[in-house]
């Protein structure tokens, strides 16, 4: 699919809602392409070219966070947005946990959704060059183009991942509030009212993959009261 618009597409069951967001996107400037269930959605996630997956949760045929598992499994850069019918704690989080870059809970505001849209591509479209491998505390090394560890190939991250730790990487020097990631990685404006549990789940998914062992935190680190660090060696 080759297009100067952006591209996206649309995974939902509900025909009066599906329609919706095609007439909204399409409105929007965006190039739309869409699937009725979870197989045919994961078989044209899996084809490529979209520079964005809106995922519904319940599904026929195949749920949204099995499509998202596989997603994942075949591209770990591809930007996805989950939209959960119910968006308690238990779905935002499992979706958060296996790589969602982001959730909408129904009923949803269309202006919402569009911004959220719009604040994950300004970020997948913004990544500039950083430099190929961060070298952190305690040894650690991330090889930012391969998206994993140097030492442990098969510990990977994903994209947003990555740029939660560049963002980090970069400031250093200081503890980043939750706000700031929320403003700079995620795209949202300061005053957008999004809840910070979004940058939680997603610090707790890298510490645990820099960080596998039980113990104090040695290379990503909570400041009480002013958010997160990550601890650089001397080559940096």
């Amino acid at each position: 699919m080759t297009s100067t618009k952006p591209t996206l597409l649309i995974i939902e069951d509900e025909p009066a809602i599906r329609s919706g967001l095609i007439d909204v996107f399409v409105y929007h400037g965006f190039e739309v392409d869409f699937a009725v269930d979870g197989e045919e959605g994961l078989s044209k996630a899996r084809r490529g070219g979209f520079d964005l997956i809106l995922l519904d949760v319940m599904m026929p045929k195949l749920d949204g966070f099995s499509v998202l598992k596989a997603i994942r499994q075949h591209d770990a850069e591809q930007a996805v947005i989950m939209l959960t019918a119910r968006g308690g704690d238990d779905d935002v989080i499992q979706g958060l946990s296996m790589g969602a870059d982001d959730y909408v809970a129904k009923p949803f505001s269309v202006a919402q959704l569009v911004l959220r849209v719009q604040a994950v591509l300004r970020r997948t479209r913004s990544a500039q060059d950083e430099q190929a491998v961060l070298h952190l505390a305690q040894g650690k090394c991330v090889d930012t183009r391969n998206l994993c560890l140097t030492n442990d190939v098969d510990t990977r991250f994903t994209r947003r991942e990555m740029d939660v730790l560049q963002y980090l990487h970069a400031h250093a020097e200081r503890p980043v509030p939750r706000e700031e990631l929320l403003h700079k990685v995620w795209g949202y404006a300061r005053d957008a009212g999004v809840e910070t549990r979004t940058v939680d789940i997603h610090i707790a998914k890298i510490r645990r993959k820099l960080e596998p062992e039980s113990g104090e935190p040695q290379v990503l680190i909570t400041v009480r009261g002013g958010g997160y660090r990550l601890l650089r060696d001397a080559a940096g």
